[in-house]
């Protein structure tokens, strides 16, 4: 099917035709806010202690200076850098999340983009706007138009795809050489959700092994190595084999939505699923005064997608990555403290007997809604041991474009991420990088927010 009504011609024809000027003022605000989070949250992944383990690891893989590991600055090679800083934008699960394509999708593209540029060089702030911009849409677009349950790991996979395009996008490649580069891409990417439900450290990497296949990909284009063409509707291409149950709406329309302007914030360092359980049982309980002592027992009335993803018990014994994945965990986290912070994720955390008690309480129900992609509406009620009934409706959870986080509380999270790291960004550090993105589409090179993402040398591990 390489005919030009086919779907995969039709978002080709997007990457290759979109300019930054045409992009409305929403999509570029949104693309500033969104690299900006995404930036702070990399920074606050450094603190994870796996991220020196892989640093040792991809050592093996060659040498090079092309670009940084973000926070710490070690120069080495494109693909090696654009791996870890993927890596340390996810292994939090406090990055920016596209709620109906269920995709995550700067965590590649951010990582993938900034390694790309630092190693070309002359790559200006309008061109990482629009490159970003592009590269959700076509991530966004292929994930929106799934309808079965998740079985794949949408989000490294349809990342890769868009910071493909992207990439093929800055290199001005044209439709074929650009069609061709996302074949390649398509013939790479990996990622299962096994990963997922078994809470294993590797969900995250499979962000990063993501980021090396769209640097991967773009190069073999570049050489002239020709991949799939029909990559998304051929028998053995995406919609075939990795989500069979699609519909074609997303892709029809792509490039009129700006689906950056679409992204979620999150509040809270913990699977967006968990959001819902946490934004209605903080607001009830002050609402009413209810002290946490009182409550017998809290139902989140979710979408089966909420079930899927995070309806597991706490366990004294857990890991980090399945307590941020564990509703009932995060919620009698964040009850009991007034919020949650990334120390909630320390081990010696998931051994308090208060947490685990109240988190005993805290139960997931599903609702009758039929999609196997919505993560809301939902709906929050508490029991009291009185007898006393209290209940929240929640079209939309804290941080979502129906309620998007403020400026000042966009600003508010970033300071906390870029200061949470394994060392901490300074203040001053944490200012610049405000204003360097504020000013983005003046930068005539982008490797300028690169250089503001290291910790001062002077500052020692």
């Amino acid at each position: 099917m390489n005919s030009s009504n086919s779907l995969t011609h039709r978002l080709v024809e997007h990457v290759v035709q979109t300019r930054y000027e045409a992009l409305p003022d929403t999509a570029r605000s949104a693309a500033k806010v969104f690299i900006l989070d995404s930036l702070g949250v990399a920074l606050s992944g450094t603190r994870v202690p796996l991220v020196s383990e892989l640093k040792a690891l991809a050592a093996s893989w060659g040498r090079g200076e092309d670009a940084r590991i973000w926070g710490t600055g070690e120069r080495v090679p494109a693909g090696t850098a654009a791996f870890i800083n993927g890596y340390q934008i996810h292994n939090q699960e406090w990055d920016c999340v596209h709620e109906p394509a269920v995709v995550h999708p700067m965590a590649v593209v951010l990582a993938t983009l900034l390694a790309d540029a630092e190693r070309m060089g002359g790559i200006t702030g309008r061109a990482l706007i629009s490159g970003c911009s592009i590269a959700v849409d076509v991530a966004t677009g292929i994930g929106r138009s799934a309808r079965n349950k998740l079985r794949f790991f949408r989000p490294a996979m349809c990342g890769a795809l868009g910071a493909t395009a992207a990439l093929a996008h800055w290199r001005g490649f044209d439709a074929t050489t650009t069609r061709s580069a996302m074949g390649l891409a398509y013939s790479q990417i990996s990622g299962t959700m096994q990963a997922h439900v078994e809470g294993s450290p590797v969900l995250p990497m499979q962000i990063g092994f993501n980021t090396r296949a769209a640097l991967n990909a773009v190069e073999l284009a570049a050489r002239q190595i020709s991949g799939p063409m029909d990559f998304l509707e051929g028998p053995f291409g995406y919609f075939t084999l990795i989500d069979p149950e699609w519909d074609r709406t997303a892709l029809e329309n792509i490039g009129q939505q700006h689906a950056i302007s679409e992204l979620s914030h999150k509040p809270f360092p913990s699977g967006r699923a968990t959001h819902g359980g946490v934004d209605g049982a903080m607001s009830l309980c002050v609402q009413h005064g209810i002290a946490t002592s009182a409550i017998r027992e809290i139902r989140v009335i979710a979408p089966p997608l909420v079930i899927q993803l995070v309806d597991r018990p706490a366990k004294p014994d857990m890991a980090a990555s399945y307590a941020r994945l564990c509703l009932p965990y995060v919620a009698a986290t964040a009850l009991l403290k007034g919020s949650v912070d990334v120390t909630d994720f320390n081990p010696e955390c998931f051994a308090d007997v208060d947490r685990l008690a109240l988190a005993s309480r805290i139960v997931v129900r599903r609702d009758s809604n039929p999609s196997l992609n919505a993560l809301s509406p939902q709906r929050v009620e508490i029991s009291l041991e009185d007898g006393r009934e209290y209940a929240m409706d929640l079209p939309d959870v804290l941080g979502a474009p129906g309620r998007p986080l403020s400026r000042a509380q966009h600003l508010a999270k970033f300071r906390r991420a870029a200061a949470s790291g394994i060392r901490a960004l300074p203040e001053a550090g944490i200012q610049q990088l405000i204003d360097l993105v504020d000013q983005l589409e003046t930068l005539q090179d982008v490797t300028q927010l690169v250089d503001a993402l290291t910790f001062p040398k002077d500052t020692t591990a």
